[in-house]
């Protein structure tokens, strides 16, 4: 009796494998290749009328279109493979940047407490009496530096953490103007200066992305990596 029940329920198990094996189905690649196309051209070959022949000229364009078909095909592989590689690059790039400092436009500059705190001017025109301010959290004005007169371009300077009175003040970030006379009107001008690179991302739209206490901003935005 246990004999016929193992054997019933070994022929009912096996019927679910068959049937699970008959439900799979199997995926098909629908992409025409080589030998597909080469099939094809056989059976048109052999199904044409004798009497109009199939034009040499023909065959050839077909021919040749679909070979460069394939070459696009092939081609369009190649670059995904190396548009791939080069995001992989660009990453390895990019974490070297952190630590670094980058020249960004700011009406702020970061003292570390030991190190001169550098940036730059931005002149369109020649500037007289070119004067930077730089002020503490509460407003106060700490330092004045006179740069004098100067020809047009990016003006560098720096600063070197101390007050009007030689005193070295607590490390933090400050803000920072510049004004000076431009064709006889005193006027102020837009100003860089060094932040910290605290992080970098990848973006497939925008490229490699710096971050700073300023914000995000693209490599490709930055004038100068110090």
């Amino acid at each position: 009796m246990s004999n016929d029940i193992s054997s019933a329920s070994s022929t009912y198990l096996d019927n679910l494998r068959w049937q699970d094996n008959q439900n799979k189905t199997e995926e098909k690649d629908d992409t025409l290749t080589q030998e597909d196309f080469f099939s094809l051209l056989t059976q048109q070959l052999s199904f044409q009328d004798p009497s109009k022949p199939a034009d040499n000229d023909q065959m050839i364009a077909q021919m040749t279109n679909f070979t460069m078909a394939e070459g696009i095909s092939n081609l369009n592989e190649k670059f995904e493979s190396l548009t791939a590689s080069m995001t992989s690059n660009s990453a390895l790039q990019a974490s070297t940047l952190v630590g670094k400092q980058a020249l960004l436009e700011s009406d702020t500059i970061d003292f570390d407490g030991e190190n001169l705190a550098k940036g730059s001017v931005v002149a369109e025109t020649a500037v007289e009496s070119l004067t930077l301010r730089i002020t503490d959290s509460s407003g106060q004005l700490v330092r004045t530096i006179e740069l004098g007169s100067q020809s047009a371009g990016a003006l560098r300077f720096e600063w070197d953490g101390k007050d009007n009175d030689g005193n070295v003040l607590p490390e933090g970030e400050y803000d920072i103007s510049a004004e000076g006379f431009v064709n006889g009107d005193y006027s102020s001008m837009p100003m860089a200066t060094f932040k910290n690179i605290e992080s970098v991302n990848i973006n497939g739209a925008s490229g490699i992305i710096v971050n700073t206490k300023e914000g995000a901003v693209r490599l490709t935005d930055i004038a100068e990596i110090a």
